[in-house]
This record gives structure tokens, sequence and C-alpha cells, in this order.
């Protein structure tokens, strides 16, 4: 299976007068990198909830946020006793030293309109409340890999295809080698010619240098490589969780013996089928980089 590493999922829910909305959304990136907006009243939580998301999405650009909504009859704030006091007794040494004569009234007022008076009061921490937005932000998480997959199918189906195509091209190769042989063949024998008018031409090292030669020009190993590397590819590809790391890297094997295979052609159709597979094998990476 395939799964992208872009998603979203949503939920809700409603708590104790209070309605909660979770949004995750999820990009690529090749670790893991978690960023969540949450109520402070659940700030406690975030390391659970970090190592939650980690475990269950693996990798991406991972962004969540949890909206907490009072309901009107729950948006009390409070005094801020300590601060109150804090400038009431500035103010009143203040005036004491200027001389100025302000009743208690205005002093009060005067301290209201002080910054941070007020507060909105914070509630102790409710364990059963958390219960219930965690379960919603599983169903979100649960929608993002259901996303997930979906674009997965997407990508892995476009993936899939141009892994075949390469595997076509491949067979298209033998049908020039009959000519590739004969050219290389006409080559040496030219070369040999060349060396046939040279005296003491040490003959035991000839014939080293022509084995070394036909065998760096034999291109059967690379060919059989090749059609390894693709079934591996569709193996992997079809295994239930998805591994686009390991897909990443049998790419680069697959480069590897289409690179080979191109420098020891010596053939103008083949360097042309060398070109379109090298082609498709980057549109692979292309897609592979958005894959988990």
């Amino acid at each position: 299976m395939i799964k992208s590493m872009t998603g979203f999922g949503k939920s809700n829910c409603e708590y104790n007068n209070r309605k909660y909305s979770i949004e995750i959304k999820s990009l690529n990136s090749k670790q893991s990198d978690i960023y969540a907006r949450i109520p402070v009243l659940f700030k406690e939580k975030e390391i659970l909830l970090r190592n939650f998301i980690s475990a269950n999405l693996v990798r991406g650009k991972i962004e969540i946020s949890i909206r907490m909504e009072n309901d009107a009859s729950d948006k009390v704030n409070i005094i801020n006793k300590e601060l109150f006091a804090d400038y009431l007794i500035q103010l009143k040494s203040m005036s004491g030293k200027a001389e100025l004569d302000i009743d208690d009234n205005n002093l009060f007022r005067t301290v209201m309109r002080m910054p941070d008076i007020l507060k909105p009061a914070v509630e102790a921490f409710d364990e059963l409340e958390w219960n219930a937005v965690f379960k919603e932000i599983k169903e979100a998480v649960k929608h993002l890999d259901e996303y997930r997959i979906q674009e997965g199918a997407a990508i892995g189906s476009d993936i899939l295809f141009r892994v075949k195509k390469i595997g076509e091209l491949l067979s298209e190769i033998p049908a020039f080698e009959t000519e590739r042989i004969k050219i290389i063949r006409e080559r040496l024998l030219k070369n040999l010619g060349e060396f046939n008018k040279v005296e003491n031409i040490d003959e035991n090292r000839l014939e080293q240098e022509l084995i070394y030669y036909l065998e760096k020009l034999d291109i059967t190993e690379e060919k059989v490589r090749l059609v390894n590397h693709l079934d591996y590819f569709n193996k992997t590809a079809e295994e239930n969780e998805s591994s686009g790391k390991k897909l990443g890297f049998i790419s680069q094997e697959l480069g590897r013996e289409i690179n080979t295979i191109g420098s020891k052609a010596s053939h103008v159709e083949i360097q042309k089928i060398v070109v379109q597979m090298k082609d498709e094998l980057e549109k692979i990476k292309e897609q592979l980089m958005n894959v988990l």
C-alpha cells in the first residue's frame, strides 16, 4: 500500500457547555515535525498528544489545532487581586507625594482600567473532559489517515504505471542486441587489424585486454539486476505498510542500473531507450517525495 504524506482530518465534540473543534493536517517532510495549538487547559497533555500523533502518522509536517468555544454563560473574568493591590499601593503613594486629592472611587476606577487587572477564569483540569476531546482527536487522525490512503492510491497508480513502462522499455533492448554486437565486433576487428601491424605483441596480454573489453561492454548482468529491482519495487509497493523511504532506495538502484546500461550501450537506439527510462524514473522519484 502506498500512502500520501499530505492529508486532512476534522472532528467536533461538546462537553460542559463547551464546543471543541479539532483539525489536523499534514504536508511533506523527511521527518516528523509536529506543531500543536491546544487550549491552556490541556497543556499538560501535550507530550501525550505528540507521541500519539507521531506513532500513528509516522512522519510529515503535521499541524493540529484544538479550538475551544465557551458557552456565553461560561465566559467569566476574575480580578487579579495581587495585581490590583500592587497598582493601588503605587497610585496612593504617587498621589501622596504629588499632594493630589483623589477619592477612593476615582482611584478604584483608575486601577480597574490598568493592564491585566481582569483575567479569564481558569478551571482545574478535568480528566473526563480531556478523554472526550482525545476521543475526537483519534477520530480526526483516522480521517487524515483515510485521506492519505485515498491520495496514495492515485499516486501509487501513477508510480506503478511508470515502473511497468520501464520494464517495457527494457524489453525493447534485445531487438537491437544483434546489431550492437555486430558494431562492437567490427570495431574490435578493425582495432585488431591495427595491432597486427605492430611487431612483438604480447599475445597473452592482448587476450586479457580483449576479455576485459568484452566484459566491460556486456550489459546482461545490468538487465537482470534491473528486472529484479523492478520486481522488488512492485512487491514493496504492495506491502501493508507504506514504505516511501524504502521505495526511494530501490529507485536509486534502478537509476544505477539504467545509467550503467547507457554507458555501456554503444548503440544509438539503446541510448534513446535509456533516456526514456531515465525520464520515467525521474517522474517516479518526484512522486515518491510525497509518499509516506
